[in-house]
């Protein structure tokens, strides 16, 4: 399963797959520091990003126990970047991890939760039969895209996050 080429399209939207360069417009949509309200941490600078997104682009983790997937939003016909999508696969076993973000100006439109239903489909095609998110108990907006995306709460904190979860045809409180 690789994100090489997979470039994913629903009726809004593509998902492109992450390159270096893409730091240069990301840099503006991430630089809200709303956006970090539940997570922490601040804005990246445009260096910042560039080494991260030189690093996801592998691929994989340096220890080879994590394959990563990650996208770029752009909505159509416009192209412009809004945001990401991304499904951390552990190599050892385990669920899927997946995560979204839209910048501040195109929250609220139902792009996450239309993105990341692309991803899961992707993903289930793939083999995946688990998939987790992890959202802070506060952020109400994330909830309600893992929701809309077939992910259950369920009662598993995880370093302040709980855990939602999602089993191959259908929702899951207890898988």
């Amino acid at each position: 399963m690789s994100t090489i080429g997979a470039r994913l399209t629903t009726p809004r939207l593509d998902l492109v797959p992450l390159r270096t360069e893409d730091a240069d417009e990301m840099v503006s949509v991430l630089a809200d520091a709303r956006l970090y309200a539940f997570t922490g941490g601040a804005p990246p600078s445009r260096e910042e990003l560039a080494a991260r997104y030189a690093r996801q682009v592998v691929g994989r983790s340096a220890d080879g126990t994590e394959a990563w997937h990650n996208w770029i939003i752009r909505r159509r016909p416009q192209g412009d970047a809004i945001g990401y999508v991304q499904a951390t696969v552990s190599t050892l076993g385990g669920p899927v991890d997946i995560a979204w973000v839209i910048g501040v100006p195109w929250q609220g439109r139902g792009y996450a939760a239309e993105a990341a239903r692309a991803m899961v489909a992707w993903l289930q095609a793939g083999g995946v039969s688990v998939i987790t998110a992890h959202i802070h108990p506060d952020h109400r907006a994330s909830e309600g895209v893992a929701a809309r995306t077939g992910l259950a709460v369920t009662d598993d904190i995880e370093d302040g996050e709980r855990v939602w979860r999602r089993v191959a045809g259908g929702t899951s409180r207890d898988a």
